[in-house]
This record gives C-alpha cells, structure tokens and sequence, in this order.
C-alpha cells in the first residue's frame, strides 16, 4: 500500500529556482514599468519571492553601483530586465569571518555584462559590485536571495587588497 502525504512540504528555493523567478518577473513589462525611477539614486521595491526568498525590483540610474559586497549564507540571482549592468566579481571564496583586510591572488577578477534578459545565480559569500555604466539610461533588474538577507557586508578595494569596511542588517535597508 502507498500512501500519498495530502500537504506537500514546502521547499527552500534552489539558485535555479531563483533564477527562473527573476528571469519570469524581468519579462513583466508591466511590473518593470511601473518602477518610479529617481535620477539621482537607486530606487526599489520588495517583491514576494518564491518559498519565502526575498526578492527587489531595483532601479539604477546612470553612473550608479552598489560597490563591493556580499549576501552573507544567502545564495541569490538576478536578471537585468531593462537596460545593461556590469558585475565585478571574484573567483574564489573568501573567508566568512575573522578577517579586516585580504590580499586578493591574480587572476580571480570576472567581469560580466549583463543586457535585458542576460543574468545570473550565485553561492554563499559571493563578493561581487554591480554598476550601471550607462551616462544616459536607467537600467532595472531583478534580485532574489534565500534565506532572506541576514546582512550585507560591505567592502572597499584598492588594487589587490579588499578591506570589510561595515556590516548592513535588514533595517538599515528596509
């Protein structure tokens, strides 16, 4: 005899997963239009994320970045749905915890640039900066992170040498 459960368990979104939603919701012409778009700063708006993710429509005026950062043990993806952004990231996994100042290797530095439609999913501890080079053109994108966000670290760089400058927690952007 087989028995079949009558609720089935809700599951953590894989980084396949999250990139599907944000490549769905980046063809969302009428989502990605209605993103009020600020010329001086970034604008965004929270999004339901599938199984319980968080997920951010984000507008990035001309010449406007996030430097050099990390989603702490939450995996992520992101699509740009307008417009074209560039991802700076390293190829090589940093240390968690316990350091001030790292000396990066040659070599880990990737560039990607990333057109309407074009994105991307990422681990754990993905230090990355993502920039809108445009001198003209918003770009918008989508963004989903599971678990939801336990904190951003921030870094500052200067040739090889990253420096963690601060720590974000969820209520210093919500």
């Amino acid at each position: 005899m087989s028995v079949s459960p009558s609720v089935s368990a809700v599951s953590t979104p894989t980084q396949a997963e999250l990139l599907d939603f944000v490549r769905r919701t980046a063809a969302d012409t009428e989502l990605i239009s209605s993103l009020p778009l600020d010329p001086e700063g970034r604008t965004w708006v929270r999004l339901e994320g599938p199984g319980g993710s968080e997920a951010w429509l984000i507008g990035w005026p001309p010449g406007t970045g996030t430097g050099w950062h990390d989603h702490a043990e939450s995996v992520g993806a992101f699509v740009t749905a307008s417009g074209e952004l560039k991802e700076n990231s390293l190829a090589a996994r940093l240390p968690a915890d316990g350091w001030q100042t790292l000396e990066l290797a040659d070599g880990i530095d990737r560039e990607r640039r990333l057109t309407a439609g074009k994105g991307r999913s990422f681990g754990q501890h993905h230090v990355h900066e993502v920039l809108n080079e445009s001198t003209a053109e918003h770009a918008i994108s989508v963004h989903a992170y599971y678990p939801p966000l336990p904190q951003i670290r921030r870094y500052s760089r200067t040739g090889q040498v990253l420096r963690l400058e601060h720590v974000e927690r969820p209520e210093d952007w919500q």
